[in-house]
């Protein structure tokens, strides 16, 4: 999972660079056409059948298109952004989950919870600094990633059946198309063979990312892995200090330290009902 985070690290860093550099729907073409190609032999090896006899068509269309959506905002919101910040929002994401849970998945939130929540949202303020620069574009952006971000953790959980690489696929796939489409009107010449090898690693990065998160999740359990998520933070400010010379503003780690700490307590209050169901009684009915 630690390493997993540092590779997911270094893909937006890289995509930081490449989105200042070529045109966006350039870069997520070539980067999702990068990472079908790597993902293509673990399809093959699993058979084509199980990736066309899908659950819910209409949710995996929807969660195509705001994962589609979420990339897009993503690397639009780096290109104005410091990495740190950006990264900041994307981890305010299951906070948005636990307070939508209870609407759209019938979910019991208690007040412990709610709190919890109320203060990620403060720290999700904090980091806006509520001022004329809250409503920029690229601030509004990365709003709307993280929702579409939160929506996609949301769909997860109602698409349990589906497998992890078909879902991968639908959405490497859907941001192939939507950049098919964007790339001829900002595409960009390539400078140098070297270059087009670091938009193709973009896509590489990533999988191998995706890849380790997944192994972590299937040996381990998710309480001990998952709260390594917030490390990437850590890399997030090292490499915009390292590469962009970006020094994170007071404002922006007093509300990640406030969104990271309402989404461990979040996530440990979960696995702590989890388990407190578990074993409970079973009553004959």
């Amino acid at each position: 999972m630690l390493l997993g985070m540092l590779m997911f690290a270094m893909n937006d860093a890289i995509g930081k660079w490449l989105v200042a550099n070529y045109g966006l729907g350039q870069v997520i073409l070539i980067r999702s056409v990068a990472a079908l190609l790597i993902l293509t032999p673990f399809l093959w090896k699993g058979g084509i059948r199980p990736l066309m006899q899908v659950e819910r068509p209409r949710l995996q269309v929807a969660r195509v298109v705001f994962s589609t959506a979420e990339i897009f905002c993503f690397y639009y919101a780096v290109m104005y952004m410091p990495l740190a910040d950006v990264m900041t929002y994307w981890l305010a994401a299951p906070i948005y989950v636990a307070a939508a849970s209870p609407l759209l998945l019938g979910e019991k939130v208690g007040w412990r919870r709610w709190t919890a929540i109320g203060i990620g949202f403060i720290g999700v303020i904090i980091t806006l600094e509520p001022s004329k620069a809250m409503f920029t574009l690229p601030a509004l952006i990365s709003i709307l990633g993280t929702g579409a971000f939160a929506f996609m953790l949301l769909s997860g959980r109602s698409l349990r059946q589906t497998p992890d690489k078909a879902l991968v696929l639908f959405q490497l796939t859907g941001a192939a198309i939507a950049g098919l489409f964007i790339a001829p009107f900002d595409w960009l010449p390539i400078q140098s063979t070297a270059q087009l090898m670091l938009l193709g690693l973009l896509g590489v990065v990533a999988m191998g990312a995706h890849m380790l998160v997944n192994r972590a999740l299937k040996i381990s359990d998710a309480a001990s892995v998952a709260p390594l998520q917030y490390t990437l933070l850590l890399w997030a400010v090292f490499f915009g200090w390292l590469f962009f010379d970006e020094v994170p503003r007071p404002t922006m780690l007093v509300g990640a330290a406030l969104i990271v700490g309402s989404g461990l307590f979040i996530f440990f209050r979960e696995q702590q009902l989890k388990k407190k169901d578990s074993v409970l009684p079973s009553v004959p009915e």
